[in-house]
């Protein structure tokens, strides 16, 4: 088999515009199949150096690759160093005005296995028909309206150990409390009660609880609440941490059909009365720390309050609601006031099966949930563990050596957690996270902002592959999911969709958009959220419905986010999103932490200016971190001011308050 292979390839378009493509290896991941990521790490344009994530021949494997030769619109010639993956030489050259002859030569690596000349060809002609259609402004089609089927359903559900064999009796009490409440909490948890009533449901700082234990005192509060008038025409509100006492007050709201309103710890006074009032609670619920928040007003109720109401209500049967009660979520608030977000009453166990085609959790998880419950993430996880009759384990607080000891001294297989607990868990020394034995953790499942790629690599390489990254939100539930295998082939991706949900990347008025064309993304599912409180909705197109977030997908149709609609920055004419600059940052050794924002600029329009948490023994300053992103971003890309900070302003669910940075810049 011949060391070269040399292939010619025409295009019809002009050779300056292929060359806008070809000269810029950042973008191959967007039209080169198995490239999951081209980062540059020099700044010189003709000796230029990249870093690559292959998967072309074999596993994921990063390569480094320098320019050779760069002759802009003529010819580029890379090669890997040291040889791990050949050379390449294209050249261009016009064939008319309209069109550009390609030459294509390929140098492999001596003694590694080597893919034939075919597969090199047909590899490049994928790529460059993908360019093409790029080029010639073709869109994508898009995704088709396909329903989750009985089997495919069956099959996730029998994987995962829902469906499976029991004793009849205990079988029939399950489906009948499923029928009678539906697929809700309540209905959840009566029928894990029927089925499992010694398994147990909830450890939290206090002990634990009992699934037979759990239903029967939720039935008791229930009871109780719906003296005060909580019901299906009675709103319940409640500010608590994560334990078992939240849990209980949402299978009690659940019996009762009362709407329940989870409101974020970290509001303000204020805020915890305006929304209580916006949304007309009558009965409110708070943890003991949180009760000075919740004193003027009517109806209130302090968790240990609700324990001795539990204590002294006799035992009762609650009918079903005639309706089944909304459960409704803040939305984080990153860049405005908070507003309620109406999750839909599931319909059968459509949101669990999504899940848990791309999450394989199994009945039995013991399941720590880190995220808060009152987050979408946090209830998403109670919701999934429901079907799985799960052991949760709940601490009131993070602390990530806490986190690990949990997951020691309860053999946790499961761990749902935001990209900031993933952070300051491998902010912990080596020896610390050493200490723990944590060989039980199947699954880490992370959610509610972007994961770092330096961050998920370091992670995986220590803790072995069971990072999981879930991209959605509030408003769309589940858009996409990248298991360890997406994450170690592109450690930057969102994933693919699950089971039942389709994926676009739209234009501003949605149309459909070329292949590798940052968009708007669309998501469609039977999950999609209600509507806010206050009346408005998302924007639908092909019903699909609007994110709020910018992206693309890449050759092996993996989804990229670029950032918030409304994080793009125009500095100097350029498109600029930030997360690129704040992964650049991420790979920066003493960097704990990174933001990256646009201010106002009177000569550029918007100039980025970059937050800093430096690692307390880290020597860094403006010049050294503006070097370092020199030879790593564009030259539009690089921040003009660099500010050092003790910690980044966070909300309780660990997103960045963009907002509150621009106010420190005033």
């Amino acid at each position: 088999m011949p060391d070269c292979v040399t292939f010619d390839l025409l295009v019809e378009h002009p050779r300056s515009a292929v060359w806008e493509v070809i000269g810029t290896p950042e973008l191959y991941p967007r039209f080169f199949r198995g490239v999951g990521s081209c980062e540059r790490i020099s700044p010189d344009a003709r000796a230029s150096r990249y870093r690559a994530r292959l998967s072309v021949c074999g596993p994921p494997t990063d390569h480094d690759l320098r320019v050779l030769l760069s002759r802009p619109g003529e010819q580029l010639v890379l090669d890997s160093e040291p040889d791990t993956a050949g050379c390449v030489s294209i050249q261009l050259d016009d064939v008319g005005e309209q069109a550009t002859m390609l030459r294509f030569i390929f140098f492999r690596p001596p003694g590694r296995s080597k893919t034939s000349a075919n597969d090199i060809r047909g590899w490049i002609r994928d790529a460059m028909d993908r360019i093409g259609r790029h080029l010639s402004e073709k869109p994508e089609a898009l995704p088709s309206e396909r329903a989750q089927t009985t089997l495919q359903v069956a099959g996730v559900l029998t994987s995962a150990g829902i469906i499976a064999p029991a004793r009849p009796d205990r079988v029939f009490k399950q489906i009948r409390a499923v029928s009678q409440w539906g697929a809700t909490l309540a209905g959840g948890y009566t029928a894990a009660a029927a089925r499992e009533p010694r398994g147990t449901a909830v450890i939290d700082d206090d002990g634990s609880v009992t699934f037979a234990d759990l239903a029967e005192r939720a039935n008791r509060l229930a009871a109780s609440l719906r003296e005060m008038g909580a019901g299906e025409e009675g709103k319940v509100a409640v500010i608590s941490r994560n334990n078992a006492g939240l849990v209980q007050l949402m299978l009690a709201c659940g019996l009762l059909g009362a709407d329940l309103l989870l409101l974020n710890i970290g509001l303000a006074e204020h805020q915890v009365l305006e929304a209580v009032q916006r949304h007309g609670a009558r009965v409110v619920v708070a943890d003991a720390e949180f009760a000075h928040l919740i004193g003027e007003l009517p109806g209130c109720l302090t968790m240990d309050e609700a324990e001795e109401l539990i204590e002294h209500t006799p035992g009762t049967r609650i009918a079903p609601p005639d309706r089944p009660g909304r459960i409704v979520v803040l939305t984080s608030g990153t860049t405005g006031s908070p507003r309620g977000a109406k999750r839909p009453t599931p319909k059968g166990l459509g949101a669990a099966v999504a899940l848990l085609s791309r999450i394989p959790l199994r009945t039995g998880e013991r399941m720590l949930i880190a995220a808060p419950l009152f987050h979408a993430w946090g209830l998403s996880a109670l919701q999934v563990g429901m079907p799985l009759r799960a052991t949760l384990v709940l601490q009131r607080r993070f602390d990530p050596e806490d986190c690990l000891r949990a997951i020691e001294e309860h053999q946790v297989t499961s761990l749902f957690l935001v990209p900031v607990m993933v952070q300051r868990i491998m902010s912990l020394p080596v020896e610390i996270r050493e200490k723990y034995d944590t060989s039980s953790l199947r699954i880490v499942a992370s959610s509610g902002a972007a994961l770092p790629a330096a961050l998920v690599n370091d992670f995986m390489d220590f803790f072995g592959d069971v990072l999981y990254n879930f991209y959605g939100s509030t408003e769309v539930s589940a858009a996409a999911i990248a298991t360890p295998a997406d994450l170690r082939a592109a450690p930057a991706t969102a994933g693919y969709p699950p089971l039942g949900t389709r994926l676009a990347v739209l234009g501003p008025s949605g149309e459909p958009l070329p292949p590798g064309t940052v968009g708007w993304i669309h998501v469609g599912n039977d999950l999609l959220f209600d509507g806010y409180t206050d009346g408005s909705n998302r924007t639908m197109r092909h019903e699909l419905m609007e994110t709020g977030d910018r992206g693309y997908f890449d050759a092996d149709g993996r989804l990229f986010v670029s950032g918030r609609d409304d994080d793009m920055i125009i500095s100097g004419g350029e498109n600029v999103f930030p997360r690129p600059v704040e992964e650049a940052l991420a790979t920066l050794p003493g960097v704990l932490d990174a933001a990256v924002v646009g201010v106002p600029d009177d000569e550029y329009g918007q100039r980025l200016v970059a937050f800093v948490v430096p690692h307390p023994r880290a020597v860094l300053d403006e010049d050294l971190v503006r070097s370092y992103l020199r030879q790593r971003v564009a030259r539009f890309a690089l921040p003009r001011e660099v500010l050092f900070l003790s910690e980044l302003p966070r909300t309780q669910t660990g997103k960045v308050l963009k907002r509150v940075l621009l106010e420190e810049l005033a």
